[in-house]
């Protein structure tokens, strides 16, 4: 499932020409204390590149004649369903058939549980996380834009988290060191991870449906987002995006339906 073939080039960026909108509602469940450090560190990287960007909880910014302003959506930590109507989803789907950009934090693979569409976007939905712990974030592409400059083995306080649904499409460019995890969870740890041994997808990328994606499943303490190597690794990441992105054309749209299937 890694990509060992070299990245395409990515292109220059004009940050005063990106705009992007940070969703931040959750469904029912659990809710991450995270969130508005991440808001808060979004907003001083705009302050500091020159993006705006916007903020917002309510799903009815989910329309075509809102979206289209944004070169990226950025949920942060959500979880669980964050639209209210089919209607909304059906124009999230489009806007990326249309182009747009998407970057998940942490637990955004945790969202959206029963939407097939949405989890295959992502590259897959959320299973389980073991303890909070140190332990080892490997690079595996090393080529790659998002990692340049972080340590090749990059050692941190984090949750490692597993998905299933994953999708082969995804490109991974950083991995969870399964062997650098506490031995006490082992056999969940084993027994999560599979088919996969010594590594499990930790962040990745993909050109999926028209629009261009990239996920960490890092992130988890609020700390992170004060944390100049973490912010380095979110921005590398919206700069991909942000490089692969051109203008929103809803005529590429497709979708009339959240199942609409892919072509």
């Amino acid at each position: 499932m890694a990509s060992f073939t070299r990245a395409q080039p990515t292109r220059n960026v004009d940050w005063k020409k990106v705009n992007v909108l940070v969703y931040t509602k959750n469904g029912k469940g659990y809710v991450h204390d995270n969130i508005p450090n991440v808001v808060k560190a979004i907003q001083k990287l705009g302050q500091e590149k020159g993006f705006k960007v916007d903020v917002t909880d309510d799903p009815t910014a989910f329309t075509e004649k809102n979206l289209q302003q944004y070169t990226f959506l950025m949920f942060p930590s959500t979880n669980n369903d964050v639209f209210d109507t089919d209607e909304q989803r059906v124009a999230f789907r489009r806007y990326i058939e249309a182009g747009g950009g998407f970057v998940g934090l942490h637990s955004v693979t945790g969202t959206e549980r029963n939407w097939k569409w949405f989890k295959t976007m992502v590259g897959g939905t959320f299973l389980w996380h073991a303890s909070f712990q140190p332990f080892k974030v490997k690079v595996i592409d090393k080529d790659h834009p998002t990692v340049q400059g972080l340590p090749e083995v990059w050692e941190r306080a984090d949750e490692c988290y597993f998905a299933k649904e994953l999708y082969p499409g995804i490109k991974v460019v950083m991995a969870h060191d399964l062997s650098s995890l506490d031995k006490k969870e082992e056999e969940k740890i084993k027994s999560a991870s599979a088919p996969f041994a010594d590594y499990y997808p930790a962040v990745w990328y993909q050109h999926f449906d028209g629009g261009n994606i990239w996920i960490t499943t890092l992130g988890h303490d609020k700390k992170s987002y004060e944390d100049p190597v973490f912010i380095k690794h979110i921005l590398q990441g919206m700069h991909f995006v942000a490089s692969q992105s051109k203008k929103v054309d809803f005529t590429k749209a497709y979708a009339t339906a959240k199942d609409t299937p892919l072509p």
